[in-house]
């Protein structure tokens, strides 16, 4: 284990992990929080109910998009989503810096009130510190969020054949906060996808049967949610680069950053795994929802030896190896 704490540790990839596992999981070990993926799932009278906790630190607070008020309030909704759960309620607290703006501080409160009123749910409790100036970037948030867990969903054994679909093109969030953080003159609307999930969890309810896992590529963004999956699959993940939506711009800005998109994280997508009987139909719906149009089955689950891999076949025919993110490839993303 390193002496000190690293940018890296909070990439959401492999360092991330490594702190989560030797620190945290060390010294609060129980089944749930150790058996838990976006969010904790726990029963209280025969009712299943989930329960997440995030913070946001992003820089910088305002982007094309959303700003860290809306991030912070779709980031946990999503994270109740993909564990299977129609999220209710929701806390905030913010940790101010001494002299921010009060206009901007306005502005952030209410995007958080608009994106709730959106998403149908409600902030019921919070709490508020000031610190000295130079304690605190701006400012930061926690949210965290609980919510009722579908009778219709219940996560399921990953099988051979199952397709993995993305709700829409990836790499948005990443790569408009790249833009802004730097500085960069860009042609095209790039903006971030930051947005709640639930209203595509509401039009899977009649397909709860046959989607086997949800999770939202955030944090080391797409290759690393996969690799995340691929712990619990124990089988070898096939994708094709030719099938994953990224939008021109999209590649373009990050060829000249050298940036891979793989990595950058989304904050308004969803990685489905479904049964391949009915990935068509369920893709089909996904598209009808709003900002999905450009959803896709972008790989599959194959048969695996003694080490499974995230394997990609790339546009000219060759294979790739997916690991999880490893370096610091954009500090302070959500």
């Amino acid at each position: 284990m390193e002496k000190i704490v690293m940018l890296r540790h909070g990439d959401g990839g492999k360092h991330t992990n490594l702190l989560i596992r030797d620190i945290f999981y060390k010294h609060f070990h129980n089944d749930i929080l150790v058996n838990s993926l976006d969010a904790s799932i726990f029963e209280v009278n025969q009712e299943r109910l989930a329960f997440t906790t995030d913070s946001f630190v992003v820089k910088p607070l305002v982007f094309p998009g959303g700003d860290i008020g809306k991030l912070a309030v779709s980031g946990t909704i999503n994270d109740l989503v993909t564990a299977g759960a129609r999220p209710l309620y929701l806390s905030c607290s913010f940790i101010i810096e001494e002299g921010f703006d009060m206009k901007l501080l306005e502005k952030i409160a209410a995007s958080m009130g608009e994106t709730c009123r959106k998403a149908g749910v409600k902030i019921i409790t919070g709490d508020t510190k000031v610190v000295e100036k130079g304690a605190v970037d701006g400012v930061f948030i926690n949210t965290s969020g609980i919510g009722v867990v579908q009778a219709a969903y219940q996560p399921k054994a990953i099988q051979e054949g199952d397709q993995i679909i993305i709700t829409g093109g990836i790499a948005q969030h990443g790569t408009t906060i790249s833009v802004e953080r730097y500085g960069i003159k860009v042609e095209g609307n790039i903006k971030s996808d930051c947005g709640p999930l639930n209203h595509i969890f509401e039009k899977l309810q009649p397909y709860m049967g046959s989607i086997k896992l949800m999770k939202d590529p955030t944090r080391g963004g797409l290759a690393t949610a996969l690799n995340e999956i691929l712990e619990v699959s124990g089988s070898e993940i096939q994708l094709l680069e030719k099938a994953i939506p990224i939008a021109g711009e999209v590649k373009s800005i990050n060829e000249l950053l050298g940036l891979d998109p793989l990595y950058h994280a989304c904050e308004g997508r969803m990685i489905i795994v479904v049964d391949k009987q009915k990935a068509g139909e369920i893709l089909e719906e996904v598209r009808r929802c709003e900002d999905c149009e450009d959803a896709a089955i972008i790989g599959s689950f194959a048969p695996t030896g003694l080490s499974p891999k995230v394997v990609m076949e790339t546009v000219i025919g060759g294979r790739r190896i997916v690991g999880s993110l490893e370096g610091n490839m954009l500090p302070r993303i959500c």
